[in-house]
This record gives C-alpha cells, sequence and structure tokens, in this order.
C-alpha cells in the first residue's frame, strides 16, 4: 500500500468548503471530484502546492493510488459543494 506523504510539521488552517464524508446528496449541495494523475512527485508536489496556495488541506485527498497506467497513480478530492437552484 502506498503511503501518503504528509507531514507532521504542516499546520492546517480551517477549510472554506463543505468535506462531510457523507455521500448524502441535497437539491443544494452536490459532490466535485478533484484527480491528479503522474508520477508520485509530481502528484505530492501538486498537491502540496495547493495546499500552499489554500485550495484544500494536504490530509483531504486520497492516499496515492495506481492507475491504468505503469508508473503512474492518482490521489482524488472530494468536495461537497453549494450549489443555487435557478428560481429560489
Amino acid at each position: 500500500m502506498t503511503k501518503s506523504f504528509v507531514a507532521e510539521t504542516i499546520q492546517t488552517t480551517p477549510s472554506l468548503v463543505s468535506t462531510n464524508d457523507s455521500t448524502e446528496t441535497t437539491p443544494d449541495r452536490e459532490s466535485v471530484k478533484v484527480l491528479i494523475y503522474g508520477s508520485k512527485r509530481g502528484v505530492n508536489n501538486t498537491i502540496l502546492t495547493l495546499y500552499k496556495l489554500g485550495f484544500a488541506q494536504v490530509n483531504e485527498w486520497s492516499p496515492l493510488l495506481p492507475s491504468s497506467n505503469p508508473g503512474e497513480v492518482m490521489s482524488i478530492l472530494i468536495r461537497y459543494i453549494s450549489i443555487n437552484i435557478p428560481g429560489d
């Protein structure tokens, strides 16, 4: 099993978007999935860069998972966002 690179020294900040693990859907919320494919180094570097930009916490991403291409891994981030319903 591949180990995630979460650094012990990284301090977390509050997330602006709900990361509730619930798969329950409601009319005003939907899930959005963000996937990163590449080498282990590339995926880890991108996750850390997105963290530094305030996009997502490092621990919100899945552990590195093998992809269908040899030597390539992927990581998934699922966010639950509020959506506006037209006419409301």
